[in-house]
């Protein structure tokens, strides 16, 4: 790992010392910044983000850390002590820090499969109704006609078709929580 100081930090956020500090960050596991502004942490933030073309997450408690929250890709808000500045700026709250991990490799794994599966169903979705309109049209010979009701097209949104996805939204768990919490690399294999 890789620990900065802020003053060393102002140093590192100039032009000329940037390449060298992103290649330095790209090899270690983490890199920790200790003592440095808002300011620093959010142009720190934006740096990673847009040279190394990386996702960025912030996690931070407090109002210092609200700027940093805002540039990150995803943030994550800890109330704690320093008030809920950190909390009411970020994407997802949670109360202590130790909930990070779950927070991650559970709830993190869980939605990025269900939102894998509802793109997939809106698609087979939509190709199941353009295909019974495209037959239809031979049906009718071309003539415009209307298949449905507009009530029944309504229906078939509002009711038949979003029952499924909010079912499998809530119920569905590829992998218990338990062996998510065991085995993290399951994480990025599901991507």
């Amino acid at each position: 790992g890789l620990v900065i100081d802020g003053r060393t930090l102002e140093h590192v956020l100039h032009d000329s010392l940037q390449n060298i500090f992103l290649q330095l960050s790209e090899k270690c596991r983490a890199v920790v910044c200790c003592q440095a502004t808002p300011l620093q942490k959010s142009v720190l933030v934006r740096l990673v983000g847009s040279k190394l073309k990386a996702m960025t997450l912030a996690v931070g408690d407090g109002a210092n850390d609200v700027s940093m929250i805002q540039v990150a890709d995803i943030g994550v808000g800890i109330s704690g002590q320093e008030g809920m500045q950190a909390v009411m700026a970020s994407d997802f709250a949670i109360s202590q820090f130790r909930h990070l991990r779950k927070l991650l490799l559970v709830h993190g794994h869980w939605c990025y499969t269900r939102l894998s599966n509802m793109v997939l169903y809106y698609f087979y979705k939509n190709v199941t109704y353009v295909n019974l309109l495209f037959w239809y049209q031979f049906f009718c010979g071309f003539s415009g006609t209307s298949m449905t009701d507009y009530w029944i097209l309504i229906l078939f949104n509002l009711l038949f078709t979003s029952v499924p996805p909010i079912i499998c939204g809530v119920l569905d768990k590829d992998v218990s929580a338990e062996i998510l919490m065991e085995l993290p690399q399951l994480y990025t294999m599901s991507q």
